[in-house]
């Protein structure tokens, strides 16, 4: 996920895919963590982006549990 992706188009995601999509955030959260802690970080505004496609995905697996205990 290289740009911010629509709420909409997460929410059309299975569980697995939406597993899968944050295991590949954090990898580049901690990359982008690691790159500024070394100097190297160009784009300082992915940060962000990132962390906030995190708690987005993060927020729609728990409506999804949410409404599949219901």
């Amino acid at each position: 996920m290289k740009s911010k992706q629509r709420f909409g188009d997460l929410k059309v995601l299975s569980d697995d895919q939406l597993t899968d999509e944050l295991l590949k955030l954090k990898k580049e959260q901690f990359n982008l963590r690691f790159q500024r802690a070394t100097g190297q970080l160009e784009n300082t505004s992915r940060v962000r982006v990132v962390r906030r496609d995190i708690a987005r995905i993060k927020t729609i697996a728990a409506h999804k549990r949410a409404a599949a205990s219901k």
